[in-house]
């Protein structure tokens, strides 16, 4: 009797460890994630307008054109889309040399500690964009010391008929190349399957900095926060739209998938809502390298308004 009771109690203990490990997943993280994570009609879209005056990259968006851009809604959570504690924004323009973005970075303790080019700028204080083309996307991040980690990332099954392996920065043959199988960071059941990541992969001619209202590390006083604004030229983006149709610059109408994100070391006090993770369009899960669910860029040849 003794024995059954204590096997009883044994198994009784072991179900409530199961199950409240199951209630204590990380409900900001999910991992049971249907496709898409996000409906379409719930991603959100933006028109691109073009430049009124010649932007100088410095950070400090001084130009009439960032001064009047349309700046895209607060950023949210990546997981639930819920309204995140700081302020964070972003907004696109372009003309015939270069597509520019911009980011407005909320943050009373503006802090970072990555220096090194290429280390894991993700773990830090950092704002994200990628590009999305047909067969392959880009990915840029940079933090508050102006660090740069990028990468371009190749889907395995169009590697080879979309022509990347011609590509002699992307020709996985030749020793000097570095890259490396990808499946994804919290979402790895994509009907794309893997991809190939060039994690040594530069964009040709991008021009970023960065620029800090208040004072980096410094947690004795309240900073307003920074800002951000980069260049990408249209002629580096060659190896990226390998087997793509669309036109390089755009045409007036023509519509791409792009994403901007913020990912911080915050912590809001319990109960815990905030995925650390923010951005312009929510993803459902806790993955940035999903371009089904990027926001909608439709390029427009009208100026933005002075």
């Amino acid at each position: 009797m003794i024995n059954r009771v204590c096997v009883c109690l044994l198994l009784h203990l072991s179900l409530s460890v199961f199950a409240l490990a199951e209630e204590t997943e990380d409900p900001l993280r999910p991992t049971n994630v249907s496709w898409p994570p996000v409906p379409e009609d719930q991603v959100k879209r933006y028109t691109a307008l073009r430049t009124i005056d010649p932007i100088h990259v410095d950070g400090v968006l001084s130009e009439k054109t960032w001064k009047n851009v349309p700046r895209s809604p607060r950023f949210v959570d990546l997981i639930r889309g819920h309204q995140t504690v700081h302020n964070t924004q972003a907004a696109v323009t372009w003309d015939d040399q270069n597509l520019y973005v911009a980011f407005w970075v909320e943050d009373p303790f503006v802090t970072s500690k990555i220096r090194k080019r290429d280390d894991p700028v993700y773990t830090d204080n950092d704002v994200e964009v990628f590009i999305a083309f047909d067969n392959a996307y880009y990915e840029f991040e940079i933090n508050p010391f102006a660090t740069i980690y990028e990468g371009l990332f190749i889907w395995q099954s169009e590697y080879e008929s979309a022509g990347f392996s011609k590509v002699s920065e992307l020709d996985r043959s030749r020793p000097e190349v570095r890259s490396q199988a990808f499946n994804g960071v919290g979402y790895r059941n994509h009907p794309r399957g893997p991809r190939y990541a060039f994690l040594g992969w530069d964009f040709p001619g991008a021009v970023s900095a960065v620029a800090i209202d208040g004072t980096l590390n410094d947690n004795s006083d309240r900073d307003r926060g920074w800002t951000v604004e980069l260049a990408f030229p249209w002629s580096g983006m060659k190896a990226l739209s390998s087997g793509d149709q669309r036109s390089v610059p755009p045409e007036n109408g023509d519509t791409w998938r792009m994403d901007f994100s913020r990912f911080n070391q915050f912590r809001e006090a319990g109960p815990v809502r905030d995925s650390q993770g923010w951005a312009w369009s929510y993803h459902g899960c806790w993955d940035s390298h999903i371009p089904e669910v990027f926001p909608f860029i439709t390029f427009s040849s009208e100026s933005v308004e002075e």
